[in-house]
């Protein structure tokens, strides 16, 4: 189920930065968290959770670039602001195409920030109004193992069980109970429902 209250999740290796930020943004009324890290973010992050995310484009081990992209591969659609101290135009044309609603540079004016905070969270708002099959769909995608996702884009590729404990290296016994799991996580009752789900949220099936 989405969330009430839209939430600002805010992630930079600065901790200054989250400081300053979160003070802005509770002062403004958003509810916020924030994060350290990319990685922190994404073992963190509730998919069903409304808002947006600011994120520092140049971070250590994951940079925001990376965040957003697995973002989107799991099917999350949260907006994303990126921040930048530098950028070229090549990272901001890769931002962008990833479907960033913004990218400001440091130090960001307060009421910049705000402004773009408010539009990102009523995009998501509209968006998923308007897409609501759409995002539960995601949700329930984004729910699965990496194993499960691994089967589910087998089984809409026609793999049988068998041919999919073969690729995979493990027990057929194995794979039948996480394609148990999958089907029962994505909510569906037979193959054809599977296929039109997977086929509305975008997932590539397996080669």
């Amino acid at each position: 189920m989405v969330q009430e209250e839209p939430t600002v999740s805010v992630v930079d290796d600065d901790p200054s930065v989250l400081r300053s930020l979160q003070r802005l943004l509770h002062a403004a009324g958003w509810a916020t968290q924030t994060y350290e890290s990319g990685e922190e973010f994404l073992r963190a992050h509730d998919p069903a959770a409304s808002g947006c995310v600011v994120l520092d484009l140049a971070m250590p081990d994951i940079d925001g670039l990376e965040v957003q992209r697995r973002l989107a591969e799991d099917g999350m659609l949260l907006p994303v602001i990126f921040l930048t101290a530098r950028s070229d135009p090549a990272t901001i044309v890769r931002a962008m195409r990833g479907g960033a609603t913004n990218l400001l540079c440091k130090p960001v004016g307060g009421e910049q920030l705000l402004a773009s905070v408010a539009e990102a969270v009523e995009a998501d708002r509209v968006f998923r109004r308007a897409n609501a099959d759409l995002v539960v769909g995601r949700q329930r995608l984004a729910s699965l193992t990496a194993r499960e996702r691994q089967v589910l884009e087998r089984v809409v590729a026609g793999r049988l069980n068998k041919q999919t404990a073969d690729e995979l290296g493990t027990a057929l016994k194995t794979i039948k109970v996480h394609r148990a799991r999958m089907m029962s996580k994505m909510n569906v009752k037979s193959l054809a429902q599977l296929a039109r789900l997977v086929e509305r949220v975008g997932v590539v099936p397996g080669r």
